[in-house]
């Protein structure tokens, strides 16, 4: 198979862009827990669990390229490389699972497998722009994600970083939304999210777009300035019943503010938990070196 490297740097994207397609419109149900006019701060008295898991996964293009067609026209491709990990905490952190996997993504149906000196990518069957093959990069590493959560036992709640999406059966498994893209309460129950204390909880509320889940909102120790700084989204089986989901709610409430990151540390604080930074480092440090690469696909290329 004949390819060339794109010279335009990965790092900075691709050479072309396309308008992205606009964020689902929610519903939410708000009397999940408590009637939505009884809405108050929750502070939950579980104790925290002795062992939890961080899930987080990392991916990353190695270079673009394009494939010789035996018609003589040229196809997009990416190649990238995708992990995801585990670390356990019981006192002490612990990385328990790491999986690292490379793929070519390219709708071409003559691609093969491209090997440098030191590395292979696999063949991923993919449509669509270059945009679009780095989504499929990010589904991928969002299946592996969930194969390495379900390797995971002896724990009583894994943390997803992320949204539970494709992996709502996953047992003892919530949600972990740093971020806050799309709005689902109104003004006033915002009022109450702004007036959480670190390790309190909104009540349940039930959100549903393409898919449906119970979710909340939780403070984290550490924060300082706007009403929201800290408050982090959380996500459960919309399958539970509600005071199941209540239950994990609590549990989850009660664990996170210890792993609170703080500022000197991490410039994403208090939301990038200890656990999931770390993680992050060590599958960007697994994953190899992106220049290295780099060199070794071009001289793959000839």
């Amino acid at each position: 198979m004949n390819f060339a490297v794109e010279n335009w740097a990965p790092s900075y994207g691709a050479a072309t862009e396309d308008v992205g397609a606009e964020e689902a419109t929610a519903e939410v149900e708000r009397s999940v827990e408590i009637p939505e006019g009884s809405w108050k701060p929750i502070k939950p008295s579980v104790q925290p669990p002795p062992e939890i898991a961080f899930v987080d996964g990392t991916n990353r293009i190695d270079a673009q390229v394009w494939i010789d067609e035996p018609d003589g026209d040229v196809r997009p491709g990416i190649c990238a490389t995708y992990a995801a990990g585990a670390v356990v905490c019981d006192g002490i952190a612990r990385v328990t699972e790491v999986r690292v996997q490379r793929g070519l993504f390219t709708s071409s149906g003559h691609a093969e497998p491209i090997t440098t000196g030191h590395v292979t990518y696999e063949v991923r069957a993919s449509t669509g722009t270059l945009e679009q093959l780095a989504m499929s990069v990010i589904d991928r590493m969002r299946h592996l994600e969930a194969e390495v959560a379900r390797a995971v036992t002896g724990v009583d709640l894994i943390v997803l970083d992320g949204l539970l999406w494709g992996r709502e059966d996953i047992p003892k498994a919530i949600g972990y939304i740093k971020s806050h893209r799309t709005p689902y309460l109104p003004a006033e129950l915002n009022a109450i999210v702004s007036s959480l204390a670190p390790g309190e909880r909104t009540p349940l509320f039930l959100v549903t777009t393409s898919w449906t889940r119970f979710s909340w909102y939780v403070r984290l120790p550490g924060s300082s300035g706007h009403p929201w700084s800290g408050v982090v989204r959380c996500e459960v089986n919309p399958n539970m019943a509600p005071a199941d989901a209540a239950a994990m709610a609590d549990l989850a409430t009660a664990s996170l503010p210890r792993f609170a990151s703080s500022r000197h540390r991490d410039p994403r604080a208090p939301q990038n938990l200890y656990p999931i930074g770390g993680l992050e480092r060590e599958l960007r440090r697994r994953s190899g070196d992106a220049r290295f690469i780099y060199r070794s696909l071009l001289t793959a290329a000839g």
